[in-house]
């Protein structure tokens, strides 16, 4: 019988890249997502991909009976994979109170359900924001959790602190936190990718949006920063690499293969890149000259972070494998793909 998976957030960027992984894995999957921050279309990229439609139900999780009706009507789910949450820095800075209410009762719902209806085992969205500015790099797991640079990092935290109690109070339950870097690229298939609603929050979209000219000017957000070239150093992971961790990680709980009831494991690809980096590289792999400009600092960005990923590489047995031009590259076919749609509709 297949494992049956509740995909929280499971039209969203990540999500949707992970829901294909679990379909061609054989899992049958179970998405929930109020649509805040994605769009229904999403759903025929993932059928176009996979040749199965995953199972919907548009909820918002901030809504306890809503919730718990997706677990009656579903009573025989095996794991949750929870992406939903709102995620970006800068924005979080700007409206802290939307982000613990959505964040964090989102998450306190989940876990009610997780114990009314007897669900064993989750996979935890978390992020390297966790360590705030790490005192050295590359970060490991056992690198101490500084304070959070903004409240999108510090729901972060607070969530992986309510896992943790509420594992204590919960001796037949288990989780896995994965703290990812930073995910980007698309699908290859170029059906699925990062849709941002509005101006991008993250780099590659207003990259490649910049390039398709939806953008006049590329910002840069800093350029005296204490590396190399002055810009912040990130470590970019392709986002098909990252939701194949997911499938491990699922399957790792699903086989009771944990070391422990709450395991944490730091998801990237090892190396960092500098926001300089990534223009060069983009414009390498694409043929595209991007135009740019240097702009202040955005509060709540870090320095430098990026990931120490051997436990990962030994623990799970998994590791990235897409490299920085092959990634980008995708996100560009992916942006010229969401520009044909809407030219022709």
């Amino acid at each position: 019988m297949k494992p049956v998976i509740l995909v929280t957030g499971g039209t969203g960027y990540i999500g949707s890249h992970t829901v294909v992984e679990l379909l061609e894995e054989k899992m049958e999957v179970v998405i929930i997502d109020n649509l805040s921050n994605s769009e229904r279309e999403v759903l025929d990229g993932i059928a176009g991909i996979t040749g199965t439609r995953p199972h919907f139900e548009e909820v918002d999780l901030r809504d306890r009976k809503a919730t718990y009706g997706v677990f009656e009507k579903y009573p025989r789910i095996d794991a949750i994979i929870h992406f939903a949450a709102f995620k970006a820095v800068g924005e979080s800075v700007e409206k802290p109170l939307d982000y613990y209410e959505n964040n964090l009762l989102s998450l306190i719902h989940l876990l009610e359900a997780m114990h009314k209806y007897r669900v064993g085992h989750m996979v935890f969205s978390s992020s390297c924001t966790v360590y705030g500015e790490p005192d050295s790099v590359p970060v490991t797991e056992d690198a101490p959790i500084k304070k959070a640079n903004s409240p999108y990092g510090n729901t972060k935290q607070i969530s992986e602190e309510i896992m943790q109690d509420w594992l204590n109070a919960s001796r037949d339950k288990s989780i896995i936190a994965l703290r990812y870097f930073n995910p980007i690229g698309a699908h290859p298939s170029a059906l699925i990718g990062e849709l941002p609603t509005g101006i991008p929050n993250n780099l590659v979209p207003f990259i490649t949006q910049t390039a398709a000219g939806i953008r006049d000017c590329l910002n840069v957000f800093g350029d005296d920063y204490n590396t190399p070239d002055g810009s912040a150093i990130r470590d970019y992971i392709n986002v098909v690499d990252l939701a194949r961790a997911h499938v491990v990680a699922i399957r790792r709980l699903l086989e009771g293969n944990q070391k422990a009831a709450f395991e944490v494991f730091n998801l990237g690809t090892g190396k960092g890149l500098s926001v300089f980096e990534v223009i060069a590289a983009f414009e390498k792999a694409t043929g595209q000259k991007l135009n740019y400009r240097i702009v202040d600092r955005r509060e709540g960005d870090v320095e430098q972070v990026y990931a120490d990923t051997r436990y990962a590489n030994q623990e799970l047995g998994w590791k990235a494998e897409k490299g920085i031009e092959e990634t980008l590259r995708s996100a560009w076919e992916w942006e010229k793909q969401i520009r044909s749609k809407k030219a022709t509709s």
